[in-house]
């Protein structure tokens, strides 16, 4: 299997958030080739504005196994990653990532200007994962440009 199928997965996770109430970000946590974690954007859900798709799958992850190194790990997102949640990423030495839309597009959606939040996150920290953007990236923007065409975000 390759990068586009896991993100197929991750995409598929950002519409399910939708429509269980969320915003449309999904991310999928794959190790040898074998989906080991899901997890759905889940902020108005859960109450919580921290738990992220990406961060919300890095804490019930390591909560459900007790792992707390993802060096041997691929993540997989819709869209790129936050500050908080590259952070987390760094924490947990997350061996690579792959990422649909970045996050100046998702900016572009919603009217502002972006900056790769990853970048500026790993450049400037001790860990630093491999990263492949632009992953099904013009399937990931439509699925946000949907939503945040009649949602506000946050």
């Amino acid at each position: 299997m390759n990068d586009e199928f896991y993100m197929e997965k991750a995409i598929e996770l950002s519409v399910k958030a939708v429509e269980n109430g969320n915003e449309p970000f999904g991310a999928v946590l794959v190790k040898d080739g074998i989906i080991v974690f899901t997890n759905e954007n889940q902020i108005y859900s859960k109450n919580d504005p921290t738990f992220h798709a990406e961060m919300g799958l890095i804490r019930r992850f390591m909560e459900k196994t007790g792992i707390t190194d993802l060096q041997e790990y691929t993540m997989y997102s819709s869209c790129e990653p936050c500050f908080m949640c590259s952070g987390a990423m760094v924490w947990t030495k997350l061996g690579r990532l792959v990422f649909g839309a970045g996050n100046d597009d998702l900016k572009r959606i919603l009217g502002n200007e972006g900056c790769s939040s990853t970048k500026l996150v790993f450049e400037n920290s001790f860990w630093k994962p491999e990263i492949r953007s632009g992953v099904l990236r013009e399937k990931s923007i439509r699925i946000l440009e949907s939503y945040f065409s009649s949602h506000n975000k946050g």
